[in-house]
């Protein structure tokens, strides 16, 4: 059952190694059937999950997350440049969100303030929930999460807003194996019992001038999340050892074997007169990563260059203008 084969981990190859070394990786948590191989034969990369030679056979006795831990919803996604999702409940379902995000709900959905995110099974001591809230305020995220249950027949509907333009993304951490880390600000609401944690960058010019700071949020289990991102979404593939450059402030989402480095842009003149600051991010696959045409960040920059500087008020030219600030002239 030998073949050589080469693997993708952590950006970096590995190999030749041996199926039998393969599946004895993937029992031991060391591979998951998201990682890349490749071997002769192939056009390009594939996950294990794609090679039946590694899958089918022993698909059943990989570990598995814990069945029922994270309830199942169905969902709707309305809007355009200004988003929200509604959340179809059967009973007794749950949806966990960010204080403030709820738009509407249907009668017998009871809403319970949880300390942390909700994720704690039960039975579980005031130690669990404080380390869960702890890592909630170490992402910038508040204290306190919000449960929405359905008490009543049939079905039940809570719908949860986007923050400022932009989009939703649905995702289930399932199909990423049972992990996604992303930026502080991106998560809205996702299925009761989804954990979100808490990822330290490993390499402290990351931490420094990643844009993101030293942590960013860690979205575990079964269930399926919805990540908010500004402006235009877009999903890049990347292949093992494909590099690709993107601005800090754009990252929105990645799964966990993307390698994340921070680099200089290289001259003084560009850094300084650009417009791009000193430094950019470089994501290397293989996996998937989310950008956002529009970060928060930048929207609120513009807003802020455009609003008046002084208390007088608001200007009385429009912002089209011909004369500018030239036309102040006139006034005084």
């Amino acid at each position: 059952m030998s073949s050589s084969w080469y693997v993708a981990i952590n950006g970096k190859q590995e190999g030749p190694i041996s199926t039998e070394h393969i599946l004895n990786n993937l029992q031991n948590g060391v591979y998951t059937l998201n990682t890349y191989v490749w071997k002769q034969g192939f056009a390009n990369w594939k996950e294990i999950s794609q090679c039946p030679e590694l899958s089918s056979s022993n698909y059943s006795t990989l570990p598995r997350l814990p069945q029922n831990v994270v309830d199942q919803i169905d969902y709707e996604i309305f809007g355009s440049e200004m988003q929200f999702v509604e959340i179809e409940l059967d009973p007794h379902e749950s949806v966990v969100a960010e204080a403030g995000a709820m738009m509407y709900m249907s009668d017998f959905i009871n809403m319970a303030t949880v300390f942390g995110d909700g994720s704690e099974q039960p039975g579980s001591g005031l130690l669990d929930r404080m380390l869960g809230a702890g890592k909630r305020l170490i992402t910038g995220e508040g204290l306190f999460s919000t449960i929405f249950t359905y008490t009543g027949a049939g079905k039940g509907k809570v719908a949860f807003a986007a923050p400022y333009p932009g989009k939703i993304i649905p995702l289930d951490l399932k199909d990423f194996s049972g992990k996604l880390v992303c930026q502080k600000d991106a998560f809205l609401c996702a299925a009761k019992g989804v954990a979100i944690g808490i990822e330290f960058q490993k390499k402290i010019g990351t931490a420094l001038f990643g844009g993101e700071g030293f942590i960013m949020q860690k979205l575990e289990g079964d269930g399926k999340i919805f990540v908010h991102a500004g402006g235009t979404i877009i999903q890049k593939d990347l292949q093992a050892g494909e590099k690709l450059r993107i601005d800090t402030g754009c990252l929105v989402a990645m799964t966990k074997d993307i390698n994340y480095d921070i680099e200089f842009v290289g001259g003084v003149k560009s850094a300084l007169f650009g417009g791009e600051g000193f430094f950019f991010a470089t994501i290397t696959g293989p996996g998937h990563v989310w950008l956002q045409s529009l970060p928060f960040s930048r929207l609120a920059g513009r807003i802020h260059k455009a609003a008046p500087q002084n208390n007088a008020g608001f200007s009385a030219k429009g912002e089209g203008s011909v004369l500018g600030e030239l036309g102040n002239l006139f006034q005084r």
